[in-house]
């Protein structure tokens, strides 16, 4: 494998020449790969990896098919030395892609931009090296996060995954304007499975981003649209024989069981998922993947014992990436909390705190507060020590990348803080991080999780009515604005909206008594926007979702003034 070294070049490096003798035909390369990809998706990494090794350096798929298995190693591990192995994997991916590229002379070059190349002149191993060369940019691109977390590598990444998307472009022109014969059939099923997958994802993933972001992007040449990423993707489902509709599946799974329901209140199409999972489950009854799908499609549907089973069914699927579990931990940790087993979730918060590397500040939190749900009475000694000690690691971990902390651990810092400042306490912590991360809609789905949440917080808001100097009193409106608006949420997955409603608007009312949380404010403005929206009243809605961002705004301006005002007056 090429040396890695520092230097960025890898997209404009010489073209090297592989020796005749050494060549695969593609044929052959993608039968292997489609070999490789069923053992590995059946949990048989290393049979995989032993069609691959042979023919890495010489073989594209081969050679590009170890860099996807080092790349997701990298993922899940986080550490260092595998995230270098990943990225030296990918530049040697990058070079021989290149060097069964198209050449062109400059002159060829010119006269590209005045017309178009033609493609009906490319052979099938020039058409996949163009294709192969856009997926090791990208996964590169991705890699590059994570290798390196300054804000020059970001801009490095970017530059990347503009040149990756160009390729995708052109890779999309190719199929679409190519005339393909009858005897490329095959050759033709692969690139446009790879061709779709790509394009799709890439538009999914630029829509899902923050709309002044998105504005810049376009202002550089990228643009993202959701139904037309979702209508790529589903092309490629129809492909079933395509090399890449396994990683198309997981790509469609990702998006309709994890990323609608963390960034939306909406829906996503559980029967797509429920009829692709019966599918891959016969393929592969015993992959990690799957299993773990099956049990996130569950778990949004409510059948948390259920959830549970499928999600253990995954991490006791295999051993040999271990980092895996942490994934599946994640979700046991989660489906048990909602299921209000605090002491079986601790243990899931444990193994993730102390194993995984993601985000020991994120993972320390959370274990605490969820010990803290069993009650501050029902905790031991060494318990109550463990969660003092919990809390007090929590900043020591903060990341910063590209110069910025993440917004989950710099809420977890400030409530580590709280907690100092309330006596050792926090109010129903757990249930707050089970809002934050939108699980709240999980509860909807069963009348018993709801009654049962609604049961504890009712009980728990009433407990500081009559006894709020438990918190001390210098955040007393701030802990009763939090109860007010998890009460208010869980009143409107009931189907209570009146009530909800009362709760909601007494938590807008108490704006200026509140200490620190004001953040609290704008969120019950967007919740009450929910609740219109389910009654049918759009204006009300609408008015609700801009006093909640004017409101967000104002929050922005006041943490900057009491910086400002910090740092000019000093401490006092």
């Amino acid at each position: 494998m090429g040396d890695c070294g520092d230097a960025e070049d890898e997209f404009e490096d010489a073209l090297e020449v592989i020796p005749a003798h050494c060549k695969m035909d593609l044929n052959t390369a993608l039968s292997d790969s489609k070999i490789a990809i069923h053992l590995f998706f059946n949990n048989k990494f290393d049979e995989a990896q032993h069609i691959l090794e042979p023919w890495v350096g010489t073989s594209m798929y081969h050679t590009i098919g170890r860099s996807i298995f080092l790349f997701l190693e990298a993922l899940l591990t986080f550490e260092q030395a595998s995230i270098q192995k990943a990225s030296a994997a990918l530049k040697s991916s990058i070079r021989l892609c290149n060097s069964y590229r198209r050449k062109t002379t400059l002159t060829q070059s010119i006269g590209n931009i005045m017309k178009k190349p033609n493609y009906d002149s490319y052979t099938p191993d020039e058409l996949h090296a163009e294709l192969c060369f856009a997926e090791a940019l990208l996964l590169k691109a991705l890699l590059t996060f994570i290798e390196d977390e300054t804000l020059v590598s970001f801009i490095r990444a970017g530059i990347k995954i503009r040149s990756c998307y160009n390729s995708y472009k052109e890779c999309n022109v190719i199929l679409t304007s190519r005339e393909w014969s009858e005897n490329e059939k095959s050759y033709k099923e692969h690139f446009e499975s790879g061709v779709r997958l790509g394009i799709g994802a890439f538009n999914l993933m630029i829509s899902l981003l923050p709309s002044k972001i998105i504005k810049l992007l376009e202002f550089i040449g990228f643009s993202g649209s959701k139904e037309q990423g979702l209508g790529e993707l589903e092309l490629c489902y129809q492909v079933p024989h395509g090399l890449r509709h396994v990683l198309c599946v997981l790509t469609m799974l990702t998006y309709h069981l994890v990323v609608v329901y963390v960034f939306s209140q909406e829906e996503g199409d559980l029967e797509f998922c429920d009829a692709a999972l019966r599918q891959q489950l016969t393929l592969y009854p015993n992959g990690a993947w799957f299993l773990y799908f099956k049990g996130r499609l569950e778990f949004m549907r409510g059948d948390v014992d259920d959830a549970i089973k499928w999600y253990t069914a995954s991490v006791e699927s295999q051993d040999s990436w271990p980092q895996f579990h942490h994934i599946c931990y994640w979700e046991l940790c989660w489906a048990n909390c909602v299921a209000l087993n605090w002491k079986r979730a601790e243990t899931y918060a444990a193994k993730l705190a102390e194993q995984s590397k993601w985000s020991r500040t994120t993972y320390n939190y959370q274990r605490a507060c969820i010990m803290l749900m069993r009650g501050y009475n029902c905790l031991s000694r060494d318990e109550l020590n463990t969660v003092n000690q919990l809390m007090a690691d929590v900043p020591k971990y903060k990341q910063r990348i590209a110069g910025k902390s993440l917004p989950m651990e710099k809420f977890a810092v400030k409530r580590s803080q709280r907690f100092t400042n309330q006596n050792n306490r926090l109010f129903m912590p757990a249930i707050e991080l089970l809002y934050l991360w939108n699980l709240f809609n999980v509860f909807g789905k069963r009348k018993s999780l709801c009654d049962n949440l609604y049961r504890l917080i009712d009980r728990n808001t009433k407990d500081l009515e009559k006894n709020p100097g438990q918190y001390g009193s210098e955040y007393e409106y701030d802990n009763k604005a939090l109860g007010c608006l998890l009460k208010g949420v869980c009143l409107r997955i009931m189907n209570s909206p009146l009530h909800a409603e009362e709760c909601l608007k007494s938590v807008v009312s108490m704006e200026k008594k509140i200490k620190e949380d004001r953040f609290l404010v704008p969120y019950a403005h967007v919740e009450l926007a929910f609740l219109y929206k389910s009654k049918g009243n759009l204006d009300k809605a609408a008015y609700y979702l801009e006093t909640a961002k004017k409101k967000i705004t104002l929050v922005i301006r006041w943490r900057r003034d009491c910086i400002f005002k910090s740092i000019v007056l000093g401490p006092r």
